[in-house]
């Protein structure tokens, strides 16, 4: 190949390479062809040669050869070589080049030339590479022809200046005089440079907001003018005038009405009018209509016309496209809280949207759903959400369990249909509920005194139900799988506690099913025996064993015998339980009755633990507290598929810690040490440590101690006592996507006591438009060295992220006070 071949020569050569290797060969001859010309004084074809380096540029090979060639270009007479020249520049230099700064002066020069093509070039080059240096530079520049008379360079100044507002915002004051002139233009070309300009300058200064207000009637009038106005060839988009120009006043319209009464007032007539005329058959009208929607629920509009704006969003919801149903239910998701009734009105079609087949719309309309139920529908809503639980896909469970039992608890209408309604979850999708749900049920059903016999029957035929579906009954060789977990061990647990109700067989509100002792015994034996029983499970069910020793006559015996064979189990937990029951039915069979009595009524606690025992815990753990105080029972539940070591600060002993450095008069940043938790036991009951999720309250002025993909956390504490310390988290997201089911979770040195209180939420919207805070007060009687590890816990765009920091030392805290 010649080296002086043409563009298009060269292209062809290119595509008609049969391997990478001589495609590189081809672009190699060609660059050493193209520098070689570079050298030369006098070559004519210099545009012709930088165009094909672009070409070599596109293709990905380096071309930063020609970066010089650009400055030489863009400074020549001819526009043919200015012209590739600037086209160079915008795609080989780039602010942070100092070959980019050669081209300020040209750039200077042209923006002064008689020719207005020239006059756009440079202003497209300032446009897209312009630095900080070059904008204050040449922003007086663009202010003169920001009023000049051309519509054509006016609209190409206007766009710059956007460019240089976003660089420097103090040059954004300089611009506003200009750009409220141009608001008077008839080109829509200048219009929309103009407000495209206003919601810049609006956005970086609130001042400057305030005094484009008062622009709002013009707006108005030009807005009145494009929804009225008859066909224009120019303008038209599928019948539609200028969508784009309408979006963007729309946009404008919202941010000078929003927390404004007079501006929004001026506004409401003409939004009414958008929405009523504009067409909602073809996607440009579903966008003017859409925009206009977001600038009726943003501002202080009427009643009606929020209404009208909901029920906009809910012919959306019928739309075939499924982009619109989503951004439909994002929008209602945003106002339920505020425009709950109007969102009502939309109910079944939201509840419809749970069978659509993109996994998108499902979740927000899940989301939706659940936000919608209230004390009057409770009953209805929950069987679609149970119905859709039936068939939820995996990613959806754990969300929509946790969804449904905040629900019931806060509407439900009675006890009995509040434990139906948990239990029907449980057997669904047990194995997708959170930690909580366990001692939650637990606490509702000993509440429910009249209901013991009904829930003990119910729960009773649901692990049998449970057991029988895994059981190979004609070989008698026991597969059983207890999948559902948290069932088997609330069913184990009321067993245990009620099996005397269970055994009596007169429940009337149940089906009546007779139960002996050796079904009941039987059922807990295959829970214990069952190789895929958990360790927390197996223990609910040897502690339900054991209770039923004081429950029934016949079969004493053979619950000291079950007892006994896990004297010397494998399992540490487990092994501690039996000897522990040994010793009650051997040295002390007297008091056996009265440590293994029924439980008392549990009373509600915060969603707070304290030192990580749990109330339903507790309450299954009685019998051994009474043994060996300070001991639990039961180890706390955990998920089969998460483990997280999360909380192997100290190992064994407290010898192990590095002692922390004595604070002096400035409180420095904490020493944070951030690792992945990638396996391991969630709570290490031998360590020493407490798992507790934290509750909220702002304090001190907050240090930085996390801030990982765009999720910050800051501490700050406060001395309350010699031994009482005041921790508080808080916690801000700074992307662009909101965060959900976000959560805390700590662990401390034994020693430490925690109080905890409700936290704040566990939503984090995007841009740190809101905080999480939550609270811990610890207490340190011993004055050991404080360290605390922080699990943080939050899903992002449907996806789990799970991290932790380590925090070793505490600011305001000095040495004396640990």
């Amino acid at each position: 190949m010649s080296p002086s071949v043409q563009l298009q020569e060269m292209i062809r050569a290119i595509r008609s390479a049969r391997t990478q290797c001589e495609e590189r060969s081809v672009i190699q001859r060609e660059c050493a062809a193209i520098r070689a010309q570079f050298r030369q004084a006098d070559n004519g074809g210099r545009s012709h040669n930088l165009a094909k380096l672009l070409y070599v540029h596109m293709l990905g090979y380096p071309a930063h050869f020609g970066q010089m060639e650009c400055v030489r270009m863009i400074a020549s007479p001819r526009y043919s070589e200015k012209r590739v020249g600037y086209l160079g520049a915008m795609m080989l230099l780039d602010e942070k080049q100092d070959a980019s700064l050669l081209i300020t002066n040209s750039i200077k020069n042209d923006l002064s030339h008689s020719n207005q093509f020239v006059q756009s070039l440079a202003l497209c080059t300032l446009a897209c590479m312009g630095s900080a240096e070059m904008c204050r530079d040449l922003a007086p520049e663009i202010d003169r022809l920001l009023r000049a008379s051309n519509s054509y360079i006016k609209k190409k100044a206007a766009l710059c200046a956007v460019h240089i507002v976003r660089k420097v915002h103090e040059l954004g004051e300089l611009f506003v005089p200009a750009a409220r002139s141009l608001l008077s233009e008839k080109n829509h070309g200048v219009l929309h440079g103009a407000v495209v300009l206003i919601i810049e300058l609006c956005e970086q200064n609130p001042e400057t907001l305030e005094h484009f207000r008062k622009t709002v009637p013009d707006l108005v009038q030009i807005m009145k003018g494009l929804v009225l106005s008859g066909y224009s060839p120019e303008h038209d988009v599928a019948g539609i005038s200028d969508p784009f120009l309408q979006v963007r006043i729309l946009r404008l319209l919202r941010i000078l009405g929003r927390k404004n009464e007079g501006a929004s007032d001026a506004m409401n007539d003409l939004l009414a009018q958008v929405a009523t005329n504009t067409d909602s058959t073809k996607t440009v009208g579903n966008a003017v209509l859409y925009e206009t929607v977001l600038t009726v629920l943003d501002i202080k509009s009427e009643s009606g016309l929020r209404v009208l704006a909901v029920n906009i969003l809910g012919r959306f919801l019928l739309n075939n496209d499924r982009n619109i149903r989503y951004i439909a239910m994002t929008s209602l998701q945003k106002i339920v809280g505020t425009d709950h009734n109007a969102v009502q009105r939309h109910r079944g079609t939201i509840v419809d949207c749970l069978k659509d087949q993109d996994a998108s719309v499902k979740r927000r309309a899940l989301e939706l759903s659940l936000a919608l139920v209230s004390a009057s529908n409770v009953r209805s809503m929950m069987k679609e959400l149970l119905l859709f639980l039936s068939s939820c896909p995996a990613e959806l469970r754990a969300h929509a369990t946790s969804g449904i039992f905040n629900a019931a608890e806060r509407y439900a209408p009675s006890q009995r249909w509040h434990i139906d309604t948990m239990l029907h979850v449980l057997i669904t999708a047990g194995g997708d509920v959170r930690d909580e749900t366990v001692p939650n049920l637990i606490q509702l059903i000993t509440i429910a005194s009249e209901l013991h016999c009904y829930t003990v029957h119910k729960l009773y035929r649901a692990l049998i139900a449970d057991i029988s579906q895994l059981c190979d009954r004609v070989t008698l060789v026991c597969v059983c799988v207890c999948v559902q977990q948290s069932l088997v061990q609330v069913a184990c647990w009321c067993i245990g506690e009620y099996g005397d109700l269970l055994l009596r067989g007169d429940c009337q509100e149940a089906e009546p099913v007779q139960v002996t002792e050796d079904d009941a015994l039987d059922a807990l034996e295959t829970v214990l025996h069952s190789h895929m029983s958990s360790p927390a499970t197996r223990g609910f069910a040897l502690t339900a064993t054991m209770k039923l020793s004081t429950r029934i006559t016949d079969n004493v015996d053979r619950i000291r015998s079950i007892v006994s064979i896990y004297g010397s189990c494998i399992d540490v937990e487990l092994q501690q339980r039996a000897v522990e029951y040994n010793a009650l039915f051997k040295k002390y069979d007297h008091m056996r009755a009265a440590v293994l009595e029924r439980m008392p009524v549990i009373e509600k606690n915060s969603p707070g633990h304290t030192n990580g025992e749990s109330t339903g815990e507790a309450t299954q753990d009685a019998p051994r507290a009474k043994l060996k105080q300070g001991e639990l029972l039961l180890p706390p539940q955990q998920p089969a598929n998460q483990v997280c070591n999360l909380l192997d600060l100290l190992g064994d002993s407290e010898e192990t810690l590095q002692p922390s450095p004595a604070f002096g008069g400035a409180a420095p940043g904490p020493s944070v040490n951030t690792t992945s938790t990638a396996g391991g036991d969630l709570l290490d009951l031998l360590g020493g440590l407490a798992l507790t999720p934290l509750a909220p309250a702002p304090v001190a002025p907050p240090v930085p101690v996390y801030d990982k993909s765009g999720v910050t956390l800051t501490v700050s504490c406060e001395k309350q006592s010699a031994t009482g310390l005041t921790v508080t988290l808080t916690a801000s997201n700074a992307t662009d996507a909101d965060i959900s089911s976000f959560t805390l979770q700590a662990a401390v040195p034994k020693s430490v006591q925690l109080h905890m209180k409700a936290p704040s939420g566990d939503a984090l919207p995007a841009r740190g438009s809101a905080k999480v805070t939550q609270l811990v007060v610890l207490n340190n009687p011993n004055k050991v060295n404080l360290k605390m590890r922080v699990r943080v816990s939050y899903t992002r765009l449907g996806s789990a992220f799970q991290d932790t920091v380590q925090i070793d030392s505490f600011p305001g805290l000095d040495a004396a006070g640990q």
